[in-house]
């Protein structure tokens, strides 16, 4: 159903997969295209007073960064570590790595050390470019010769068995959802440059491929938020002339909900999108009514689809609020089905499907099959070929755009102080989409001290996976027969209330 975008130049290949004709062969050549057609134009800013550059500016500190890595001994095919927070180093060590042959591996900046370290040993990483070391710097280096399917950055999703896993993203991976966007967005060369508000981390495909590598493809500008601040927001929005706008369904309730959003201009924003997680038709509704000159639209896709797989456009959003849309254009999905069923797991084929985890032969096995990936997500398609995600095969929480997979928050607390045992859950919650929920039991005989346990676990996980309510139960938990933790029955037999811990 890719017929409701635009379907122009595309092409099926020999194996079976859709792609865009004529796009660039690499991340450099998309820069330079930009930088040789707009040299003067603003490629990115700060807010808050943050640094302004041109494209020519970019690609200059850019080149001198890839030149600095190389004199600091990256070669080709070598992975950079990148621990920065949101702003333009991030981006100029990204683009650095990439135009010294580097493969960029983003470290989300919440993690714990342990878990950074993990991310950093199993990439292989060879520099780390850390926050208040000056960004490396030597003479220009520019090696532009990557082919489509050579890596470009490795992206650490959350681990089902407690370990992230990499997701190998290529050249085309990138540039492929570049083009998608454009199409899903309705914007062009030939419009006004977007102007886009990063307002999410740039370590995440939504921040990085969505919108910054998205607006560099069209050169267009990035305005990027250091920190989340919903005051921020608002002004950015009208002071910097926004016109796409893209994030997380909690930071839009966030802002329409702020007394001076009435007083905000945001008429130049002309496309609006949201995903990440689920989202209430009632805010949909909102949304739309606040920004009245926005397409708005919904996108759904995963980091090993390099962000955009299905997008629900403008026409269908109020009605169709609990879809995540139809395929993009060059993306085939299909439903394997269990036993005749018409909701199975949702399998996704398309350029922008990663090459497979690094370093991870038997994932890589299991999640990428004849060419279609997995996704885990459990779904059905109507009739129009409308997508509706309606469980997850994974045991996984999506707490406003962040996933946690609830075994590793109870490998987490099986060591925790006074902790039997433990069940980690979602909690709905109508900013977040869910929350994260713990039930425990302790030891028999003992008295569960929860803030200890808390802050046992916060010395080891990250703090968006650390439980924000907390239940402490005498009884055993739910099993069957053969052991198995009965998920559902638990969430049945529990009352949150209302305090968050």
């Amino acid at each position: 159903m890719s017929a409701r975008f635009d379907t122009a130049g595309v092409t099926r290949g020999t194996d079976g997969i859709k792609r865009y004709d004529g796009l660039p062969d690499n991340l450099v050549h998309m820069l330079r295209g930009s930088v040789e057609a707009h040299p003067g134009r603003e490629a990115l800013a700060e807010t808050g007073g943050g640094p302004r550059l041109t494209y020519r500016e970019l690609w200059d500190r850019a080149a001198r960064v890839a030149g600095g890595l190389r004199a600091a001994g990256v070669q080709r095919g070598d992975r950079v570590a990148l621990r920065l927070g949101n702003g333009a180093d991030w981006v100029l060590a990204f683009f650095g790595t990439v135009l010294a042959g580097g493969i960029v591996v983003p470290v989300n900046t919440r993690l714990t050390e342990s878990e950074v370290a993990f991310v950093v040993s199993d990439s292989g990483a060879s520099l780390i470019v850390a926050p208040g070391d000056p960004l490396p710097d030597r003479e220009p280096l520019a090696i532009d010769d990557a082919g489509p399917g050579d890596p470009a950055a490795i992206f650490y999703t959350s681990g089902t068995t407690g370990f992230p896993k990499g997701a190998v993203t290529t050249h085309e991976n990138f540039l492929s959802n570049c083009e998608t966007c454009r199409r899903v967005l309705r914007t062009s060369s030939v419009d006004e440059p977007p102007r886009t508000l990063i307002s999410v981390p740039l370590f995440h495909v939504t921040g990085c491929n969505s919108q910054l590598l998205f607006a560099v493809y069209l050169a267009g500008t990035s305005v990027i938020m250091p920190q989340f601040d919903v005051g921020t927001f608002l002004r950015a929005i009208e002071a910097e002339r926004i016109d796409v706008l893209t994030t997380v369904p909690a930071i839009y309730w966030l802002a329409i909900n702020q007394p001076r959003f009435a007083e905000t201009d945001v008429s130049t924003v002309r496309a609006l999108s949201y995903g990440g997680a689920p989202i209430a038709p009632e805010l949909v509704g909102r949304i739309m009514k606040a920004f009245p000159a926005a397409r708005v639209g919904n996108g759904f896709g995963l980091t090993e689809t390099s962000s955009v797989t299905s997008y629900l456009p403008h026409e269908y959003a109020a009605l169709h609020a609990d879809s995540v849309g139809f395929p993009v254009p060059v993306c085939d999905v299909r439903i394997d089905t269990f036993g005749g069923q018409d909701v199975g797991e949702l399998l996704v084929r398309g350029p922008n499907v990663v090459a497979g985890y690094w370093n991870n032969q038997d994932a890589t096995a299991a999640v990428f099959t004849g060419g279609w990936l997995h996704t885990g997500d459990l779904a059905r398609i109507d009739a129009e070929g409308l997508i509706y995600i309606v469980d997850r095969a994974k045991d996984m929480i999506n707490r406003g755009g962040e996933n946690v997979y609830c075994v590793e928050v109870e490998n987490a607390l099986a060591g925790a102080p006074g902790v039997y045992e433990a069940a980690v859950v979602g909690v709905p919650d109508k900013v977040m989409g869910e929350k994260v929920g713990a039930v425990l039991v302790p030891v028999p005989g003992t008295t569960l001290d929860v803030e200890a346990v808390l802050g046992y676990l916060r010395e080891r996980i990250a703090d968006f996976k650390v439980p924000q309510y907390v239940v402490v139960r005498r009884d055993v938990l739910p099993r069957n027969a053969g052991g198995k933790l009965l998920k559902r029955r638990l969430r049945d037999e529990i009352s949150w209330g209302s305090k968050v811990t």
